[in-house]
């Protein structure tokens, strides 16, 4: 079975983002380079929510624009994306991804019976606690920055439970992150 992994990178007081959005206080190294390699060589599949999925979409940089037909390709390359919305329209958006309505849970549990490497939930605090609550999340990974944003973005909602973890690993990094890897006791 597929396993699925919520990861990113967060401050020390649990946010993704600042309030308006930005992560220009990420800290970019080697180290940091090497784990999120090791990282996406596992993947193959990508769920994430709307709000993520277009910050992820402006984020590109002219640059790095890749059109196809008028359309602007998938910012993951060859991952399956699927981006969970009561907004978008059902089916492809116009960056590759996938537009899905139905229940997050039940569709990430439809995903791991599928054949494939294992899927990432990026982003979306509000996403993770319903994949959290469904009992989906089998992992849970963070590169822990050392900021105070003191507001932003945050990495976890209230729950409506209790979630259990076991530790798997945990490594300073030289440039003062902390990188935490978890299993989710189910």
């Amino acid at each position: 079975m597929r396993k699925v992994t919520f990861g990113g990178a967060s401050s020390l007081d649990n946010f993704f983002a600042c309030q308006d959005g930005g992560m220009d206080w990420l800290m970019w190294s080697d180290e940091v380079m090497e784990l999120t390699k090791g990282f996406w060589q596992k993947m193959d599949c990508i769920i994430m929510g709307r709000k993520t999925y277009e910050v992820a979409m402006a984020g590109q940089t002219e640059r790095d624009e890749k059109w196809s037909g008028g359309e602007m390709e998938n910012p993951y390359g060859d991952i399956k994306t699927y981006v969970f919305s009561r907004t978008l329209p059902t089916g492809r958006t116009n960056g590759g991804a996938e537009g899905i309505s139905s229940d997050p849970g039940e569709f990430v549990r439809d995903r791991k019976q599928r054949d494939g490497k294992d899927i990432c939930v990026m982003g979306g605090g509000d996403l993770a606690r319903t994949l959290l609550e469904a009992g989906v999340i089998d992992e849970i990974g963070f590169n822990i920055h050392p900021v105070l944003l003191g507001s932003g973005i945050p990495l976890f909602h209230e729950m409506s439970r209790q979630i259990d973890l076991d530790l798997i690993d945990c490594k300073p990094l030289k440039n003062g992150c902390v990188y935490v890897f978890y299993r989710v006791k189910n």
